[in-house]
């Protein structure tokens, strides 16, 4: 997981390594609408180096093939069209999954299903069991509503926007679906921009299974790799002591061991790749890096220590719109381990949707530097659907995990707008300060969380635990606002027998050393005072390259805003997050930023400087 080189191998001889495997294949759907040269956008008007062009207007449909010698999986066909369109098939590739025997400890692995599409407007979709009539379905995340129908051995539905689906078969009285032999769906949005194969700063992937010397694709600084719809690179991607380095496409990762490490760089961009299978380690390891975006991942591992993206002593993360299942932590947040060291700060998840076969969601704190205590702070999780939850380890349990060890401190958390469906075996919450086995010592606290709009709807979570490590490691200043259990609203005023506690009603347990605990209504001010901002007053941008910032203040703030902005350059209203591409050309401007609470405004003038890339 170290391994660090600060220059690769040139894009010929990467493609002479994988060329003996891939000169040959045979390709599976190439009569289905396929992509194409003429998929490529123009090149006839004004282009950037950036996925950015001009959206098509009206609705297309690109389904990429897959090579001969990646498994398929059998239990499901797919089609889609555009209205009115011909049929075209989609390949239904083998994910891998893995549970645990909680009497033996072994893990139980299965194969389900995953298909992905591009589409723009609208698409319509036909998936077809092949065990027969189905009894009844549903498309997960329930969140979405998304309609379908189920007639015989078929379930139709329409998408107008890109999802990430679990389509599940259920019995006669519509419960009991199965979640291990179930079609995963990756409706995409249409590639905004593809590089030319000649292009001497894109390392160049097409359709076919590509191998690569040890193994590993080092990526240098300023190149970019292009995994094309229906390229399976066998090989991990490294971005290691580099800057302006990118990784993308719609191809797969497939049987390697870990699929991509972003170690010691800086504007690294990772989006829209498949990382499907990894023989060991992590889909995505982000390590004491900065200015980090993962955007349109889709993960699934079945091995030891399969977790999906973990951050490490990292800086201006950002992470959206992935689709993780994974065979531990679906997203880890830590500051040090191995050779990372230093806080973790400024990392934002939104738009996701995380299914845990093993272990936690989302997990926070574990590991850190006992001999220089670090910090762990300004984390948002935005917008985020949780579809599973299966641990049967009690001490790791928990949707949302924040368990500080080995001297950490976690502060400046933010949990909003969070639908949980009903899982497996876990809890919906657990945030300890503590001292496992992999620790050397305990956390030193958990401090100012904001759990706001969190659902819960179902029957198997056990009880949620908050508990301090004791008075001097305590957990304060945690506020739940909105905070719906099967329906209701959990909050101090609620009607409920006087002698129970508020976290009876969750339910939860919280020890003596928890102070400041509320429970709000969505109605009651979470602030008394107004926000006070708290983030960088100077911004550095590099042209053409993604800029994280997350704006962040004191007092509980429910919205944000940002007036002056580089052209490329946007903020969300919600998390406080700037991000984009900043296209203006180099210099400096001034960019006023505000944040709100239910007592006021703050505002703050910051300096933003573009950079030549």
């Amino acid at each position: 997981m170290s391994d660090t080189q600060g220059t690769g191998p040139s894009r010929r001889i990467l493609l002479q390594a994988a060329g003996a495997t891939a000169a040959a294949y045979s390709l599976l759907g190439t009569a289905t609408g396929t992509a194409s040269a003429a998929d490529r956008p123009r090149t006839d008007g004004p282009q950037t180096d950036s996925p950015q062009t001009d959206t098509p207007k009206a609705d297309r449909l690109v389904v990429y093939p897959v090579p001969t010698g990646l498994p398929l999986n059998a239990s499901f066909s797919v089609r889609a069209r555009t209205p009115g369109g011909a049929w075209q098939s989609v390949p239904v590739l083998r994910a891998r999954t893995k549970t645990i025997n909680e009497k033996t400890g072994a893990g139980i692995v299965r194969s389900s299903s995953v298909a992905s599409l591009d589409f723009h407007g609208t698409v319509e979709v036909q998936v077809t069991s092949s065990k027969g009539a189905v009894p009844s379905a549903r498309i997960r995340p329930l969140s979405y509503g998304t309609a379908h129908e189920a007639a015989g051995d078929t379930i139709t539905f329409s998408l107008t926007e890109p999802r990430n689906l679990s389509i599940e078969i259920g019995d006669a009285d519509g419960g009991a679906f199965d979640l291990y032999d179930n079609l995963h769906l990756h409706a995409n949005p249409i590639e905004k921009w593809r590089p030319e194969e000649d292009d001497p700063d894109v390392i160049y992937f097409g359709p076919g299974i590509h191998t690569v010397t040890d193994n590993v694709v080092k990526v240098p600084s300023g190149k970019t790799v292009y995994l094309a719809g229906g390229a399976v690179l066998k090989a991990r991607v490294e971005f290691s002591h580099v800057e302006n380095a990118r990784l993308l496409g719609r191809g797969i990762i497939h049987d390697s061991d870990a699929a991509t490490l972003v170690a010691f760089s800086r504007n690294i961009e990772i989006d829209g790749i498949l990382a499907l299978n990894p023989k060991t380690g992590y889909s995505c390891t982000i390590g004491q890096s900065q200015q980090v975006t993962v955007r349109n991942l889709h993960s699934y591992s079945f091995g030891q220590w399969g977790d999906g993206i973990d951050v490490f002593s990292s800086e201006d993360v950002l992470i959206e719109g992935v689709f993780m299942r994974n065979s531990d932590d679906c997203i880890a947040i830590y500051a040090h381990r191995w050779d990372y060291y230093g806080d973790c700060r400024n990392v934002t998840v939104r738009n996701s949707t995380l299914w845990a076969d093993v272990a936690h969601p989302v997990n926070m704190g574990t590991h850190g530097n006992p001999e220089k205590p670090e910090t762990i702070e300004n984390i948002v999780f935005s917008n985020i659907d949780v579809l599973q939850h299966r641990e049967p380890q009690v001490l790791y349990q928990g949707c949302f995990a924040l368990n500080p060890g080995d001297s950490n401190l976690i502060r400046n958390v933010r949990i909003q707008d969070v639908r949980v469906e009903d899982f497996t075996w876990g809890q919906l919450l657990n945030m300890r300060v503590m001292a496992n086995r992999y620790n050397a010592s305990p956390g030193r606290g958990i401090e100012d969380v904001y759990v706001r709009n969190l659902t819960y709807d179902g029957t198997h979570a056990s009880m949620a635990v908050l508990t301090g490590y004791d008075a001097d490691r305590p957990i304060k200043d945690l506020t739940f606002q909105n905070l719906t259990v099967n329906g209701t609203v959990v909050h101090d005023r609620m009607k409920k027998p006087g002698w129970y506690l508020t976290t009876d009603m969750v339910p939860m347990f919280a020890n003596e050393h928890v102070q400041n605990l509320r429970f709000l209504d969505a109605d009651t001010a979470a602030a008394t005072t107004a926000p006070e901002i708290t983030s960088a007053g100077e911004v550095t941008a590099t042209k053409k390259r993604v800029l994280n910032h997350l704006v962040t203040a004191t007092g509980l703030p429910t919205s944000f805003a940002a007036e002056g902005l580089p052209r490329g350059l946007s903020i969300d209203t919600r998390t406080g997050l700037i991000s984009g591409v900043p296209s203006r050309s180099p210099g400096s401007c001034t960019v006023t930023v505000s944040a709100t609470n239910s007592a006021g405004t703050a505002t703050k003038s910051v300096k933003f400087t573009v950079l030549h890339p």
